[in-house]
């Protein structure tokens, strides 16, 4: 079950991330529509237990609350969490942001609406000139969404995942 409310826009909320998110932060991580673009390995629950562990960031669910839902930690069923979002190296002259929705959430705006709200924090809560986010090649929506919020494109990823394969 999510935490308490850190941010909210017009639909989307980020919320922390509880120890009872583990098993929905595990079925993500499992799902190739997810993991694929992100880049990471496939992940099992025991390796989930840490979830809510980050020396170097900060990381939060991506919920879309009911209007009931209050700031502190919602009764069930009041929010329904659709993604999750990351700062990490917080401590780095640029944070980077890794994120990722479920896909059945693709295409609403609420990617958008996610990284509005997170780079908000980050330049709110840290001392940062800039903050950073990555998506490989073939993820063409990722890609649209970090173009469309003004980023600029490198290929640093790419090359580390050809040499890697």
């Amino acid at each position: 079950m999510p935490g308490a409310r850190v941010s909210a826009g017009e639909r989307v909320v980020l919320r922390t991330v509880e120890e009872e998110d583990a098993p929905f932060c595990q079925r993500a991580s499992a799902n190739p529509g997810i993991r694929v673009p992100l880049g990471t390995p496939l992940r099992s629950r025991g390796e989930m237990d840490d979830i809510t562990e980050s020396e170097e960031g900060d990381q939060f669910l991506v919920c879309v609350d009911d209007a009931d839902a209050g700031p502190g930690t919602p009764d069930d069923g009041a929010t329904t969490p659709i993604g999750w979002v990351g700062v990490e190296d917080v401590s780095y002259r640029r944070p980077e942001l890794a994120y990722w929705l479920v896909p059945e959430h693709h295409g609403e705006g609420y990617g958008r609406e996610m990284l509005e709200l997170v780079v908000d924090y980050v330049f709110a809560t840290y001392d940062h000139p800039a903050v950073g986010a990555g998506a490989y090649d073939f993820n063409d929506a990722s890609r649209g969404l970090l173009e469309s919020l003004g980023s600029r494109e490198r290929s640093e990823r790419d090359q580390a995942r050809k040499r890697t394969k």
